[in-house]
């Protein structure tokens, strides 16, 4: 099951050229992102090491934590 922390969730935004960017985001703005990217242009985001100004149209993908990360072989 997706679970989020009370810091926010690890969000990677891979940009055309082949860089990507690393990010720590609360749910609002993981929304305001997710909103953003059909409509292109720059957003205002908040990650935990300050605010960061993206151009919506040089993502080509977003990867972001689903599951908890675990240790082992067992699923319990």
């Amino acid at each position: 099951m997706a679970k989020e922390s009370a810091e926010g969730e690890r969000v990677v935004l891979g940009l055309k050229g082949g860089g990507s960017l690393p990010l720590k985001l609360s749910a609002s703005d993981r929304e305001k992102l997710f909103s953003s990217l059909e409509k292109g242009g720059w957003i205002d985001l908040n990650d935990e090491d300050g605010p960061v100004r993206v151009d919506c149209s040089q993502v080509v993908y977003v990867r972001s934590e689903s599951e908890e990360h675990r240790v082992g072989f067992g699923l319990g």
